[in-house]
């Protein structure tokens, strides 16, 4: 959703105006040699999560054209390399660990109890980390695009799916006249709403915690909600069924797209392209997800409204992990750090143009880390917190250090010749 934080909407633009500085210097070569101008396909606004959030539409090319025939040299074939095991990889680790998500699923169907709920939505919380480091792969024209909004669309009206408090027929799974099957669900998906979600992590989170009625805890929904022939407990047993394996399809698929041997696949074809082209999707990726998806989408809308419905794993608690992991994700790309196997990282190149820069985006990112870690948990009892309370004091922090590193990583795109866009709204 497309939503401008009040509290921080001066200041991101402030920074994004710093940032593009060099880049702009860049072009004004351009123009004044006579060199066609980049043109972007438009300035800000596809969908993202849910649709509305996200980078804005990619560049027709993200290459910086100068008039300085030397400008712009470097060998970016050990890094593109690294970047596409990286990506194929860590999809292949989400796809894994949601098929173990869908096994607990299934067992917990099988023979519903205490015991076997708590035990699926461990699976739940254990399989999200190995999706969330994928996130920095997004906001440029990758495969992840097609279907992101079936897979993590946020946030959600959970009463489109089930019941809720004071309603005890709402949902589809408690409507008659809705055929319980996947390609409806999937039809269903933000049809009207872009808070209908249907489908994916969060769907899956509702099913298994309900809703979050507390500042202290997750929900707690009754394993009993499951116990097959009672009520509307069998709808619920297969839509829960049915999303949780298309989770783990989705991102099997995902993988398969990042794998060279692929022809058709996406890797193949970014293999294809002229290294700058490269280099400017993994940047933007990384700038992005910090400078705003996870800066503002994430953070600063929910400090502003203070609502626990603008959290991001709002039924389980778990949205300061997907902070943690968010960040993970983009060092990575940053380092080249492949779970423990050292490649060439984004950081190697910036290295070699300007190492100052090089060590000031690794201070950024140590910074980030460091506020992350000392956030409040669960992210709902920050929210609730007073305004001038330490506990919003730390978030606010970070959504400072994550616009500082979205900064650093714009200005590491101008020193590559890329173009890096990180939306104000």
């Amino acid at each position: 959703m497309k939503r401008i934080p009040k509290l921080w909407t001066g200041l991101g633009v402030a920074a994004i105006a710093g940032s593009m500085a060099a880049q702009a210097d860049v072009i004004t070569l351009q123009s004044a040699s006579g060199q066609s101008p980049i043109i972007l396909a438009q300035e800000a606004g596809e969908g993202g999560e849910g649709g509305g959030e996200g980078g804005g539409a990619a560049p027709t090319t993200y290459a910086l054209e100068s008039t300085d025939p030397n400008a712009f040299k470097y060998d970016a074939k050990p890094q593109i390399d690294a970047y596409i095991d990286l990506v194929a990889s860590s999809y292949k680790k989400a796809a894994d660990d949601a098929k173990t998500l869908a096994v607990a699923v299934d067992a917990f169907l099988a023979a519903p109890s205490d015991d076997t709920l708590k035990a699926a939505r461990a699976a739940w919380v254990a399989a999200r980390p190995s999706y969330l480091k994928t996130e920095t792969f997004r906001f440029y024209d990758g495969p992840i695009e097609e279907v992101e909004g079936a897979i993590n669309a946020w946030p959600m009206n959970e009463a489109y799916i089930d019941y809720v408090d004071g309603k005890a027929d709402a949902g589809l799974i408690n409507d008659a006249n809705f055929k319980i099957g996947l390609e409806d669900i999937e039809k269903s998906n933000q049809s009207k709403d872009e808070a209908d979600v249907t489908t994916g992590w969060h769907a899956i989170e509702f099913l298994l915690w309900g809703q979050d009625l507390s500042a202290d805890g997750p929900g707690n929904r009754p394993y009993t909600d499951y116990v097959a022939g009672a009520g509307n407990n069998d709808r619920r047993r297969e839509y829960l069924k049915l999303v949780t394996d298309d989770l783990a399809h989705k991102l099997n698929e995902l993988e398969g797209a990042w794998q060279l041997q692929n022809a058709l696949g996406y890797a193949k074809k970014l293999k294809a392209m002229p290294e700058r082209e490269v280099i400017g999707r993994m940047v933007n990726g990384m700038a992005i997800l910090a400078g705003f998806e996870f800066m503002s989408e994430r953070l600063a809308v929910a400090l502003d409204s203070g609502d626990q419905e603008d959290e991001h794993s709002c039924f389980s608690d778990t949205t300061k992990q997907d902070f943690v992991f968010d960040l993970a994700g983009i060092k990575q790309v940053w380092t080249g750090d492949n779970e423990g196997a050292e490649r060439a990282g984004i950081n190697d190149l910036v290295r070699g143009l300007d190492a100052a820069l090089a060590d000031r985006i690794d201070g950024l990112l140590a910074d980030a880390e460091t506020k992350v870690a000392a956030l409040g948990d669960p992210w709902d009892k920050v929210l609730a917190a007073p305004k001038d309370s330490p506990e919003r004091k730390a978030a606010e922090d970070v959504v400072v250090a994550l616009q500082a590193l979205g900064t650093g990583l714009t200005d590491a795109g101008s020193k590559l010749g890329v173009l890096v866009l990180i939306p104000t709204e």
